[in-house]
């Protein structure tokens, strides 16, 4: 008798995987995971519902590495800008505009897909919801041990406090996110971030 999965399991695939992954990952920026149907999945990355299982397990978990993809290739060169800059301040004022240039990327601007990839409310996938909140932890989490970085080089306040300062900075990232999409210009919210970095990390 044929071993059929055996088979199937070693048949060369006919796409090629990090190709699709992109488009998918581009399907679930622009309309989020909820609002991005298999449909669509199918129509965007080329292959069909079959291709998409066999690949990657489920809808979710395509989703999960498509949001791998995006902070490896979109959010991890701006997130660098944390370490690599020497002053505090500026270093968190680069990211937040280098955030906002890569809003503006495309048009119309997508925003963030950590920030905006899901629903916050009941109805939306609770997997989902947690697995994107424990992300933007760790990006409050960064800012926070920069903060400390800066306050033990001191350039920032001993009398700061980084882990609410770092809750104001991720609210405002999430805010100048959602503005981009709502239609905000970007010299707005290049503008706003000035003022927002000088009024709260100001010595």
């Amino acid at each position: 008798m044929t071993d059929t999965s055996s088979a199937r399991r070693g048949r060369p695939r006919s796409f090629d995987r990090d190709l699709v992954l992109r488009r998918a990952m581009e399907a679930f920026w622009t309309h989020g995971y909820e609002g991005t149907s298999m449909t669509q999945l199918v129509d965007t990355m080329g292959i069909g519902s079959p291709s998409i299982y066999a690949a990657f397990g489920s809808k979710e978990e395509l989703f999960r590495e498509a949001v791998t993809l995006y902070v490896d290739t979109e959010a991890d060169p701006a997130w660098s800008i944390l370490e690599e800059t020497s002053n505090t301040q500026a270093a968190i004022q680069e990211l937040l505009l280098a955030s906002v240039e890569s809003f503006f990327m495309v048009q119309p601007p997508r925003g963030c897909l950590i920030i905006l990839g899901v629903g916050h409310m009941d109805g939306a996938d609770e997997k989902v919801r947690f697995f994107l909140r424990d992300l933007r932890r760790q990006f409050r989490d960064r800012i926070a041990g920069r903060l400390r970085r800066g306050i033990k080089e001191g350039d920032l306040s001993p009398e700061s406090e980084p882990e609410i300062l770092a809750e104001c900075i991720l609210a405002f990232f999430g805010g100048i996110a959602i503005a981009a999409v709502d239609g905000a210009s970007e010299t707005a919210l290049q503008q706003s971030t000035a003022l927002f970095c000088k009024h709260l990390l100001s010595s």
